[in-house]
């Protein structure tokens, strides 16, 4: 935030008086009682000055001493400041600015340290205190009550509208700087809160590209060694397919570590397109290779996805496919999508033995904490959620197991992630 120099220096004489208040208070004291009593001394042409000195001297030394008080009791330092000048005036000496000193110094004081309320009755009281003073007084005979009131009540009305224009800006300055402290604190934390999104979106990638492929690599090897003597073209086409499965694998990782070297820079390498539910054939054909037989059935008229709901749908069929061919008993797996409205459901499930029985109480609760173990049930579920959808995950009553997501066609909630 900008400001004039004069605006500077402003605040450096404030923080100055904050660092040295006691003797701030009294050098202006000193500078206030010298004001009061040059103004003692005036009088009009050829008139005298009124013998009493000593009794005025008095009246604005306590006043100017009461100005000491001013921050802890600024409402005993205007209510003594206007009594001692209301009574120097009564004495009859000539109402100036210099004889007003004390008590606007008070009111200023005042406006900046008290609410409107207070400012108002006791600025007010002082204004009545000061004007009827004023016009009691015999040392203005030849002017008119108007001419003699009129001039006390505009000279007190001006500290209280610095005052009050010094405590607006000492508000506006805070709520300034709480703006400021607020948005840094909420830039730190959208930073924190990013790189952490980005942590888990990029631990996701590498999950589902590094686990995938050498789930089906390491099971399409062990195929492989098992039939090397009895049936070598067999062995030797899954040796082929193995080759495709690693680069597979090296080009989706070289894609995802490309993705964190991306820099802006126009001439950097272009990344491949995420993949989708069109690389279903080709995630079929490699589960094929690895022994794991997969039918895959449409319900529904089938619909355009956006990228980042079509991301998350083949990545889920990956990893759900992968913890088949990794963890299940079978050799088959089936894949159904239902095309509802503006939903699309997916379920992946395999045959399997029953599991053990689930009491009534914990069934409910089985879906959501039952596959909470492993990463890669947790991965999909974030995936799904990523993009305003659920997905359960659990044994089936009747053996095996089953993934079950709902996706909207077009992701809400949450930004699309479309990258590979």
């Amino acid at each position: 935030m900008t400001s004039s120099p004069e605006r500077r220096y402003a605040d450096r004489l404030e923080d100055f008086s904050d660092r040295h208040r006691l003797v701030v208070d009294a050098v202006l004291a000193m500078a206030l009682m010298g004001c009061a009593t040059l103004g003692s001394m005036l009088t009009l042409p050829g008139a005298d000055p009124p013998d009493q000195d000593r009794t005025a001297t008095v009246l604005t030394g306590v006043a100017c001493l009461a100005l000491l008080k001013h921050r802890s009791h600024p409402r005993a330092a205007v209510v003594v400041t206007a009594l001692c000048t209301a009574t120097v005036i009564v004495l009859g000496y000539l109402l100036t600015p210099l004889l007003l000193a004390p008590v606007m110094a008070a009111l200023y004081w005042l406006a900046t340290l008290t609410d409107r309320v207070t400012t108002r009755v006791y600025g007010i009281s002082t204004l009545m205190v000061v004007v009827v003073a004023s016009g009691i007084s015999d040392t203005m005979d030849h002017l008119s009550l108007l001419l003699r009131t009129i001039g006390p009540f505009f000279w007190l009305l001006l500290p209280l509208a610095a005052g009050r224009m010094t405590r607006l800006r000492r508000a506006y300055v805070q709520a300034v700087q709480a703006r400021a402290e607020h948005a840094e604190r909420t830039r730190e934390e959208e930073a924190r809160l990013r790189v952490t999104e980005e942590r888990m979106r990029i631990a996701r990638e590498l999950h589902d590209v590094v686990a995938h492929h050498l789930a089906l690599a390491n099971a399409q090897a062990g195929t492989a060694a098992h039939l090397a003597l009895t049936s070598p073209e067999q062995t030797k086409t899954i040796l082929t397919d193995l080759t495709g499965t690693t680069s597979s694998a090296l080009r989706e990782l070289k894609a995802t570590l490309g993705l964190l070297r991306q820099n802006g820079d126009p001439d950097s390498a272009p990344l491949e397109p995420s993949p989708g539910l069109a690389r279903l054939p080709e995630l079929v054909s490699a589960c094929a290779s690895a022994g794991l037989k997969v039918t895959v059935t449409t319900e529904g008229e089938p619909q355009s996805l956006s990228p980042g709901v079509d991301l998350t749908a083949f990545r889920i069929v990956q990893e759900a496919l992968t913890n088949v061919a990794k963890h299940a008993a079978t050799q088959a797996a089936h894949v159904r999508f239902e095309y509802a409205g503006s939903r699309l459901m997916i379920t992946v499930s395999n045959e399997g033995a029953a599991p053990p029985a689930v009491p009534a109480a914990g069934a409910a609760a089985a879906c959501e904490l039952g596959q909470n173990q492993g990463f890669g049930v947790m991965g999909m579920r974030e995936r799904a959620r990523s993009v305003g959808g659920e997905l359960c995950a659990g044994h089936r009553p009747e053996g095996g197991f089953e993934v079950t997501t709902e996706l909207p066609l077009q992701p809400y909630g949450a930004a699309e992630d479309t990258t590979p």
